[in-house]
């Protein structure tokens, strides 16, 4: 049985993103939602998700033990899970919200539940129950780290930064929370700490592929294209590789276009 235990959000270098942050660290202010957040900003060290068949086949299984008895709570995170990752993510939030309203003072359900809020879009409602999922005196790092991710889809890069550091003081150097991190600095435009952050979870082994992609990125829109364009191909087949190439060279194509010292652009620049 796969593990329903809460994972934190994980901001991930896919394709949408990665125009999406280029924008950001450009100076836009706008910052739309990853295609990915369950695996977003999900922890970085996390293992391969199972193929889609795999899912398919706990979505069969564990569907039907749920509509056999709907307030099992290992049964419907899990099939919530399966849910969200066959893309059904109102249906998790229906699943998710009865069982929370079941076990109220259930941590681990709370923090499922916000995190499928997030993945939904419902950012606000994320926020409340993601702030019940545990306390003060007994933080949850992963917790901490899907509040930052949260926060940083409302582009409130800022708070989202002390939230990650603060589960840093939990668990130091989680590769997780430092790409949650780095992702936020390139958020808010700070490069240089992005690079350093994420070169930091890059450090340890094995390392999920994302995080050096993001790396990639960050060091691009540096204009270091070079050492971009070595790490963003070290991981991936050529095919991928390619494509990842092909978005870093646009990424920086318009990287130089929105940074013209133009008013508009200076306008853009704004506190996020």
């Amino acid at each position: 049985m796969r593990p329903t235990r809460f994972r934190s959000t994980r901001l991930l270098a896919s394709a949408s993103l990665l125009a999406v942050i280029a924008a950001a660290a450009a100076g836009c202010q706008t910052f739309s939602p990853s295609a990915d957040t369950t695996g977003t900003l999900p922890p970085a060290a996390a293992a391969v998700s199972p193929s889609d068949a795999a899912w398919r086949r706990d979505l069969d299984g564990y569907g039907a033990q749920y509509h056999a008895n709907p307030t099992k709570v290992d049964v419907a995170l899990h099939y919530a899970q399966a849910l969200r990752a066959t893309g059904q993510r109102a249906q998790a939030v229906a699943v998710l919200e009865r069982l929370s309203m079941q076990n109220p003072n259930d941590k681990n359900v709370l923090g499922e539940y916000g995190r499928a809020l997030a993945e939904a879009g419902d950012y606000e409602q994320a926020l409340d129950v993601l702030g019940r999922a545990h306390s003060p005196d007994q933080p949850d790092w992963h917790v901490l780290s899907a509040q930052g991710a949260v926060l940083d889809q409302l582009g409130r890069h800022a708070e989202a930064q002390r939230y990650y550091l603060t589960a840093l003081k939990i668990v130091p150097d989680e590769p997780s929370v430092l790409s949650n991190l780095g992702l936020s600095y390139a958020l808010s435009r700070d490069l240089p700490n992005a690079e350093t952050t994420l070169r930091r979870a890059a450090e340890h082994r094995p390392v999920d592929p994302r995080v050096r992609q993001n790396l990639a990125l960050v060091i691009g829109l540096q204009g270091r294209f070079a050492e971009a364009e070595q790490i963003a191909s070290a991981d991936l087949p050529p095919d991928q590789a390619a494509a990842n190439v092909a978005y870093l060279r646009k990424m920086l194509a318009r990287k130089g276009e929105v940074q013209k010292p133009t008013p508009v652009a200076r306008a853009a620049g704004g506190t996020s």
